[in-house]
């Protein structure tokens, strides 16, 4: 097999992952609805899984499993950009896989499963969601978070930091930790296009409608960190 097709199929597989286990943690744990307390299990699954994934998947393709990691790598000027679409095509494939797989294990309770009702671990905002936070804040915390989140990959990555001093997988992942346990009640936290496309496609309505904030604005995020990269002005180099 081709190293591409190899980080390809980890990019899925890792995505995939991140879904099952980030949005399971809500919809088969019952967190979701636990707040405050529940939101910081569903952070840790979240920050966890991909600390995971760091470790089993960086290997061999540098775990982006993010769209927005991916664009913000690209934009730093450290990826091709038809490498970088490949990706991120795979990425979407296996947050649809990750919610598939979800679904049909939350549809095997005996009391049964209404998706439509009781969602999929979905991004949204306004009301009936959450803290009933509205479109305006919404976008600032998925811009928001999600430089904060590449910009500590794009720094902990770059080739003068040296992994020697610092687990940088679990570095990436405890700062996913935080994000979700300071944002969760606006936007449930996406800063991740793949994340919040699975869920959407299965659960219809509201979270289609609402899914293009939650992938247009981490990229955003995305590709502001990477920029600032670029132009050396987060950069050691």
């Amino acid at each position: 097999m081709s190293s591409s097709i190899k980080k390809y199929l980890a990019e899925a597989l890792g995505t995939g992952v991140l879904v099952l286990l980030g949005c399971g943690s809500a919809v088969l744990g019952g967190y979701g609805g636990a707040a405050p307390l529940g939101y910081a299990a569903i952070a840790m699954a979240f920050g966890l899984a991909v600390t995971a994934m760091a470790y089993g998947i960086g290997p061999i393709s540098g775990c982006h499993i993010n769209p927005a990691v991916t664009i913000s790598v690209w934009a730093a000027g450290r990826m091709k950009t038809d490498e970088a679409a490949a990706y991120i095509i795979s990425q979407i494939v296996g947050g649809i896989v990750g919610a598939g797989v979800l679904l049909l294990v939350a549809e095997g309770r005996a009391s049964g499963y209404d998706v439509a009702v009781s969602g999929l671990g979905q991004n949204g905002w306004g009301a009936g969601y959450l803290g009933e936070y509205g479109m305006l804040a919404a976008i600032i915390v998925e811009i928001v978070g999600t430089f904060i989140f590449t910009m500590v990959i794009l720094g902990v990555t770059q080739p003068s930091a040296s992994t020697a001093y610092h687990p940088a997988g679990l570095i990436i992942g405890l700062t996913l930790v935080v994000i979700h346990i300071v944002f969760i009640p606006v936007t449930g936290v996406s800063v991740n296009p793949a994340r919040s496309i699975g869920p959407a496609i299965f659960v219809g309505g509201k979270a289609l409608a609402q899914v293009w904030l939650f992938i247009v604005m981490p990229l955003i995020g995305g590709l502001i960190a990477g920029w600032l990269h670029r132009a050396r002005i987060l950069s050691a180099e």
